[in-house]
């Protein structure tokens, strides 16, 4: 026991925990010859990590090529291979333009480029890789072709050379099961661009030895990269919730729900996202996303990644995105991100079909954030809006709220005192809804309680005149219900804006089955003329947005609840890993874990899909009185 090595002979099966060894790897190990599998002494100290100065890429397209950058901009030698000379010019090619750019726009210096390339060996021949101590492929996701890579490395590379793949949704120990030493395999997923965004999921199979699952890790953190450590599950983090949500927005586009164009408008209004969801298939490929789709569909027969029938037949079609010039969108030339109009493209012409109806005078009933925040923004658009509140106390509250508002915005040199004065000029206050009578348009804001805006409808639909349009801005409540509680079903739209209203771009405008097209056509101008852009979709729970992205939010909960990965790490993938403005938990925190369960619920309730079910963790914290930051304590503790 005197630090040799010693050999343990365990009758249990499964992994030595001292040793990280098993009884399989002794029999590939005796089958193999010139294999000599090292024995770890039982009292040795474990290692620092390794040092890795050269490393081999597989696979020179544009995440390939990305990934020789991350590693050549760190000064770490590469060797960077693919299956042709041809194929290998055109990754040489993408690595060029990618630091043409970065020189260009000052992110890299000439001699930094120079040197860079001068790391990179380029090579058809695979036994080029023979001295490198690690080896990522980043091959298309066919798990032969990774299976039949990850064989051939065997031979080549030396034995304690550690073999990664960046798979995207492949399970990672069928992978590694094709070599002769699987404990040597590790995902290593990084995110495209590559040598922009942090984030890398690590993803340790049953297999992998605690030591290469360590070195990998420390080796993504000295790439300036943030590792996320993931277990071997279809589609990992940040694709598992990912293409689900891409997944459900290409049904929606399918269904004609709404146009390729609104989504993706609604998704970057509405939620801050860096691109809409249509355009982002488009982006990753379409053939790519059905490929991952399937692979997690078939691991996990969660019918919400059960690719949309459009997503197959496109590919088919060749339409696969920006890479072949056209996919939802069309694009100037393959590979350019520049789109150009095509047949869908909206026109002037098409949005004017319907005449509108003249709006001058708008009335808000309510008295809250939303009702206070659109006020302001008719009121600066230069409307006369009457504004109805319960209360005289409640009256002069929303006066005090909007004259700080607008005191704010002169204080920043967004606004000019007289343009402050002109729009408290055009606001008037009362507590009787009788004072709406003559308005153009009346938006109610009032509580989300279906018997209250039922009620509230019936009372405008009596007294408002005849061809006044009466709005609700319900996020998640059926606006046919208001509608049918009127003489005038024709006359009723849905107006939903986003909270703070003086802030956020999006309205989404929604009609039901009865809706007068003029209406619709109405309040698509009256959102142009108060500097908000309008999105119109039809009358089903949660509209655009929130249909879309509330289970995202349900799929993480059930990851948490899953144990899969901490909250921490799942607000980390898909901040850094999507470009994302908040992670999932910090954004159910902000909305409020009761307002996002009663959401859920009517999406269940809407479309009954078994994966749209509230999360029994999300139901749990709610009863709990955990609401979030509003009460202190959600998924996080707040101060």
């Amino acid at each position: 026991m005197g630090g040799e090595a010693t050999v343990v002979v365990d009758a249990a099966p499964g992994y030595d925990e001292t040793h990280r060894t098993t009884l399989e790897e002794v029999a590939w190990g005796a089958s193999r010859p010139g294999r000599v599998w090292r024995v770890q002494p039982l009292c040795e100290t474990p290692p620092m990590a390794r040092e890795f100065t050269k490393v081999g890429v597989i696979g020179l397209g544009t995440m390939g090529a990305g990934i020789v950058e991350v590693f050549a901009r760190n000064g770490i030698d590469v060797v960077a291979v693919e299956v042709t000379d041809e194929a290998v010019e055109r990754g040489r090619g993408v690595l060029q333009h990618s630091t043409d750019r970065a020189v260009t726009r000052g992110k890299l210096t000439p001699e930094d480029q120079t040197a860079l390339h001068a790391r990179v060996q380029f090579t058809s021949d695979m036994a080029d890789l023979k001295e490198c101590q690690l080896v990522v492929e980043a091959v298309p996701e066919h798990l032969d072709l990774k299976k039949d890579i990850f064989a051939k490395l065997d031979a080549i590379v030396s034995d304690d050379a550690i073999l990664a793949t960046n798979t995207s949704s492949l399970p990672v120990t069928e992978i590694a099961v094709a070599t002769i030493n699987p404990k040597r395999v590790v995902g290593m997923h990084f995110f495209n661009p590559a040598p922009v965004l942090q984030f890398v999921e690590v993803i340790k199979t049953v297999i992998t030895s605690d030591e290469i699952f360590e070195d990998v890790k420390a080796l993504a953190e000295r790439l300036g990269k943030k590792p996320v450590i993931v277990g071997d599950k279809a589609g990992f983090i940040a694709n598992a919730l990912l293409f689900g949500y891409l997944n459900h927005a290409v049904a929606m586009f399918e269904s004609k729900y709404a146009t390729r164009e609104d989504i993706d408008a609604a998704m970057k209004l509405g939620c801050g996202y860096p691109m809409g969801p249509l355009a982002l298939m488009d982006l990753i490929g379409l053939d790519t996303a059905y490929e991952i789709l399937d692979t997690m569909y078939k691991q996990g027969r969660d019918r919400l990644h059960a690719p949309s029938p459009i997503i197959k037949q496109m590919v088919s079609a060749g339409l696969k995105g920006r890479k072949s010039g056209r996919g939802f969108y069309t694009y100037a030339a393959p590979g350019s991100s520049a789109v150009v109009d095509d047949a869908l493209t909206p026109t002037a012409a098409a949005g004017s079909t319907a005449g509108t109806r003249p709006v001058r005078t708008v009335g808000v009933v309510g008295s809250g954030t939303m009702a206070t925040g659109m006020v302001e923004v008719f009121a600066k658009a230069g409307l006369d809006v009457t504004f109805v509140a319960r209360s005289e106390a409640k009256v002069e509250a929303v006066r005090a709220a909007l004259a700080k508002s607008l005191e704010k915005a002169v204080q920043r040199g967004k606004a000019t005192e007289e343009e402050r004065d002109a729009a408290l000029g055009h606001v008037r206050g009362t507590t009787r809804l009788e004072d709406l009578a003559q308005v153009d348009l009346v938006v109610e804001a009032v509580v989300e309680d279906l018997s209250v805006k039922r009620a509230l409808f019936e009372n405008l639909d009596e007294i408002c005149r005849p061809d006044a349009i009466l709005a609700t801005t319900t996020s998640s409540l059926p606006v046919v219900e208001c509608a049918a509680a009127t003489k005038r079903p024709q006359d009723v739209v849905g107006m939903h804006f986003f909270n703070p209203a003086q802030v956020m771009k999006l309205v989404e405008v929604v009609h039901t089955v009865s809706t007068a097209d003029d209406v619709v056509a109405t309040v698509q101008a009256l959102c142009a003329t108060v500097g908000k852009h309008a999105v119109t979709c039809g009358d089903r729970a949660g509209f655009i947005v929130n249909a879309l992205l509330f289970p995202y939010l349900n799929d993480a909960v059930k990851m948490l609840e899953a144990n899969y990965s901490t909250a921490d790490d799942i607000d980390t993938a898909m901040k850094t890993g999507c470009g994302l403005p908040m992670g999932p938990f910090e954004l159910l925190d902000v909305v409020g874990l009761d307002v996002s369960l009663a959401i859920e619920r009517e999406l269940y309730l809407e479309f009954r899909e078994r994966g749209y079910a509230p999360a029994p963790l999300l139901e749990h914290l709610v009863t709990a009185g955990y609401l979030g930051r509003k009460t202190g304590r959600g998924f996080r503790t707040y101060a």
